[in-house]
């Protein structure tokens, strides 16, 4: 098992396995907040592509709030994991799903202050998060990228699931995921420093591509 000394030597390493999207015109690189903007930040500068974020939510299990039974985007759009999903309560879910909601609004004014609105029309989207637990999020973001125009998603993680790699590799033209352990643990697992990431830190990484 490779451990990662933090996010920036992740994204340094995600970098050197897309140079053959370096210098292309059509690309833009999207941090899923908020642990995948410092990775995707490195990657943006390393291979000259400008940076943007996608905001998606994780939905929680209600007494397992770590397992995701699905994850909400903007624009409306939800994806669930049934299997999980028809084990809750419909009103626990729709707790849930208010709850987080708000949380996503919130997030999105906050990350979008000034920022046109996601147009990815014919380009090339490599979303970029800190890791791959069920996947539930990316998955999300596959499906956002592709309603907001995205010809082609690449997936970018340092680690993830066997599970929810096969998952992505499904929703997605490419993934690359660097490791992907046959025992894997939490994604905070592979990281030497792998501190919460705040909405400060998402700001400054984001407004320095300004």
């Amino acid at each position: 098992m490779t451990s990662y000394r933090d996010r920036a030597e992740a994204g340094r390493m995600l970098a050197d396995q897309l140079t053959d999207l370096a210098g292309r015109p059509d690309v833009v690189v999207l941090g899923l907040v908020r642990g995948g903007v410092p990775v995707a930040r490195v990657i943006a500068d390393r291979i000259g592509a400008p940076l943007d974020v996608l905001v998606v939510r994780k939905l929680g299990v209600p007494w397992a709030p770590e397992v995701a039974y699905g994850a909400l985007g903007p624009g409306g759009v939800q994806v669930r994991n049934e299997m999980v999903a028809d084990r809750i309560d419909p009103a626990d879910r729709a707790q849930v799903r208010e709850r987080e909601q708000v949380e996503l609004d919130r997030r999105e004014q906050r990350y979008r202050a000034g920022r046109p609105p996601l147009d990815l029309a014919g380009r090339t989207a490599v979303i970029v998060d800190d890791g791959l637990a069920t996947g539930a999020t990316a998955r999300a973001a596959v499906q956002v990228a592709r309603q907001l125009g995205a010809v082609r998603v690449v997936v970018a993680v340092p680690v993830g699931s066997d599970q929810a790699y096969d998952m992505l590799a499904a929703e997605a033209d490419e993934v690359l995921c660097l490791q992907v352990p046959a025992d894997f643990a939490a994604v905070g697992a592979y990281y030497d420093d792998f501190h919460e990431v705040s909405d400060d830190e998402v700001t400054r990484a984001l407004t320095a591509t300004a």
